[in-house]
């Protein structure tokens, strides 16, 4: 049993602090925010892959979630613009204490296994009171995943109706909110705001941890 302790002691903490202190480094080769080049060039950052082949150039900036699917579209000279809080009726009931259930609506999995890193002792999602249930019944909202097949449509439909009201919807990833790369094609839909009303989009292929804790802090008004 000392051993065990003094071995625990000797690893410390391995909780990052933010958002109370800045969040750690990230890799050189991390492709966040895309880099607007010219004066006439547009990007949708709920529909691009984030792949580098792309074409397109990124920074190193993991925020980029946001509240409405018009402000995941840059271009030069429009303001940065980041999701805001939710309404103080819908704070007061979720600020302190929000669960969540996570729908794989047809994705490829690496959403979800980004999404899991969140339940990590370097994430440690649970210190601000955000986790995930088993049921929607026993949930504030749903976090949706992947480009919403026609087969799993009406299972997410039943989900959102099986959440008790008020309730909040979360698009994460690129194929949630727009389709992704699939978007043409006839199995799946244009989006998650076609379908549900969305309160936080969350682009990325997949988004980065820190991407996702970064727009759920700022839903709660924690940052």
């Amino acid at each position: 049993m000392l051993k065990i302790l003094k071995a625990r002691f000797k690893q410390g903490c391995k909780t990052i602090f933010f958002p109370k202190a800045p969040a750690p480094a990230l890799p050189e080769r991390y492709r966040g925010r895309p880099i607007i080049a010219g004066q006439n060039d547009i990007v949708d950052m709920g529909r691009i892959s984030f792949d580098p082949d792309s074409g397109f150039s990124f920074s190193n900036d993991y925020q980029m979630s946001t509240s409405g699917r018009e402000d995941l579209i840059l271009s030069s000279g429009r303001e940065k613009v980041l999701a805001s809080a939710l309404e103080d009726k819908m704070l007061k009931i979720f600020g302190r204490s929000l669960k969540l259930r996570q729908v794989s609506a047809g994705g490829c999995n690496a959403c979800e296994l980004d999404l899991n890193v969140l339940n990590t002792p370097v994430f440690d999602l649970s210190r601000f009171g955000i986790q995930f249930v088993a049921s929607p019944r026993h949930a504030d909202g749903i976090v949706v995943t992947g480009p919403i097949t026609k087969n799993m449509r009406e299972a997410l439909l039943k989900t959102y109706e099986a959440l008790p009201s008020p309730k909040i919807v979360i698009a994460l990833g690129g194929c949630a909110i727009s389709g992704g790369i699939f978007r043409d094609g006839p199995q799946v839909s244009l989006g998650l705001d076609t379908i549900l009303p969305v309160d936080l989009f969350i682009p990325g292929c997949p988004p980065h941890p820190l991407t996702t804790l970064d727009g759920l802090l700022r839903l709660l008004d924690r940052i």
